[in-house]
């Protein structure tokens, strides 16, 4: 049941939208299909198998619909029915977090769908796609109707790790940061998605009902680089999840965890939360050893989790970055230098030649003026902090 480029789901009833407004968007956006619809304060779910501790009972939001989904559809094809726009298919995830990985949804698994995100996410489909029916899809290029494997996803957005040079602290001070400052049962030291928390910016602050905040906390402080003596790289700070703001008073708000991958912690730090793009993997196709390695290469300074070795879909983060003209997209090559004797035997200390050998492929998603944070696409064997990527 589980495919990586499909996110699989299953049979599919309509039940509840929003009166009049799907109609409005059906008019509005091109291919998004009419559905049978009936108003309903709650509606309340059969009993089914399925991996995850589904809702028995759903209340519809304004503006939202439910839908059941049935055996071949995929939150991409349900994302272009309702959003117009297959690319949207995380909006319909996020407002379904009981389902702890997309790629593993069941027959009967009820969706809530905010029909209303139509609006913004319609008439951006790629141009290589946009204007072909399924069946000219096929017949063009068969995976042109497919969701493209993704070299960067919302699920590596909330795990990234970033260099801080000026230092944690002065970073959060940039950056107007609130505190998580305590939360709902305070005898839970580490948090997770749906527990409350409570935060130290409100209304007075700027912070209103809605607002969604990034958490971040440091994980590595005063890093030096692996192969410049003494040469201090700053503090590394990492994403751990999202808080939507539920209440906001006046210097303090109430907000729950949305999603979170790592534990949440009293004392992490807020940023304004930004929509995170998807990427589409594109490999490069010049592979050849010994690996040309050019003069502005970088280097593996970081390790999410501080992992000695990584490899495909760990995050890394290198010492070169916009400065240096690196941008979000650029796929980087690893490489490792090789030396080997070359003199004859018997000789005490033989001379030797060094080559450079191929480790992988690496996708830039995040630049900062002096480093970037990478995913490691492909790996033939695991990267290390030392290792040289370059373009």
């Amino acid at each position: 049941m589980h495919q990586p480029t499909r996110l699989h789901a299953g049979r599919m009833r309509s039940l509840a939208v929003a009166p009049g407004l799907f109609a409005a968007l059906a008019l509005a956006i091109p291919g998004l299909q009419a559905q049978e619809t009936a108003p309903a304060a709650s509606v309340r779910v059969e009993a089914h198998s399925s991996k995850w501790d589904y809702p028995k009972e759903i209340k519809v939001p304004d503006g939202s619909r439910t839908h059941l989904v049935q055996k071949g559809d995929t939150l991409w094809d349900l994302a272009g029915k309702y959003l117009g726009n297959p690319y949207a298919w995380p909006q319909i995830w996020e407002l379904n977090q009981w389902i702890k990985d997309p790629h593993w949804i069941y027959p009967g698994d009820p969706l809530i769908i905010d029909l209303a995100r139509a609006v913004a996410t319609a008439g951006t489909v790629p141009e290589a796609v946009a204007n072909l029916e399924p069946d000219q899809q096929k017949r063009a290029d068969p995976s042109a109707g497919r969701r493209p494997e993704l070299g960067f996803s919302f699920q590596d957005f909330i795990q990234l790790p970033f260099m801080a040079p000026e230092g944690a602290e002065a970073h959060f001070k940039g950056q107007g940061a609130f505190t998580i400052t305590s939360n709902k049962r305070e005898d839970r030291q580490y948090l997770g998605e749906g527990e409350q928390v409570y935060l130290n910016g409100g209304a007075n602050q700027g912070v209103k009902a809605g607002d969604r905040f990034l958490i971040l906390k440091t994980v590595a402080r005063r890093l030096t680089h692996p192969t410049i003596a003494k040469k201090k790289l700053g503090d590394v700070i990492q994403q751990v999840g999202v808080v939507r703001v539920v209440t906001a008073q006046s210097n303090g708000s109430v907000a729950v965890i949305e999603r979170c991958l790592d534990s949440v912690e009293v004392g992490d730090h807020l940023e304004k939360f930004v929509e995170p793009a998807n990427i589409p993997t594109q490999l490069r196709t010049d592979l050849t050893e010994p690996v040309k390695v050019a003069t502005d290469a970088g280097v593996v300074v970081y390790a999410r989790d501080a992992k000695i070795s990584s490899s495909g879909g760990d995050l890394i983060i290198i010492d070169k970055g916009s400065n240096d003209g690196l941008k979000v997209g650029d796929v980087l090559l690893a490489t490792r230098v090789r030396s080997f004797p070359v003199g004859s035997d018997g000789q005490k200390k033989p001379p030797t030649e060094s080559t450079t050998y191929y480790l992988g492929q690496v996708l830039v998603v995040r630049t900062d003026l002096q480093s970037a944070t990478c995913r490691v696409l492909r790996s033939v064997e695991e990267l290390q902090r030392g290792d040289t990527v370059t373009r």
